[in-house]
């Protein structure tokens, strides 16, 4: 998994520009991972699902065990 999140980092993110600090692109790391991957990239995985979706509709699961 974090192979294919890497290549899709380098792709959608790290190709894109050439980042002036190393602070300016760990913070668009951190934004990437957290905001875009985390909560709006829907993941097949978890069957289309964003994993924040993913999250509330199996909630009531991770109760029960």
């Amino acid at each position: 998994m974090i192979e294919f999140l890497w290549s899709r980092m380098q792709i959608e993110l790290l190709d894109c520009k050439k980042w002036k600090t190393s602070t300016e692109l760990a913070n668009a790391i951190f934004d990437y991972i957290e905001i875009f991957h985390n909560r709006q990239r829907r993941h097949s995985s978890l069957g289309w699902l964003t994993p924040t979706e993913f999250e509330k509709a199996n909630r009531h699961l991770q109760s029960v065990s």
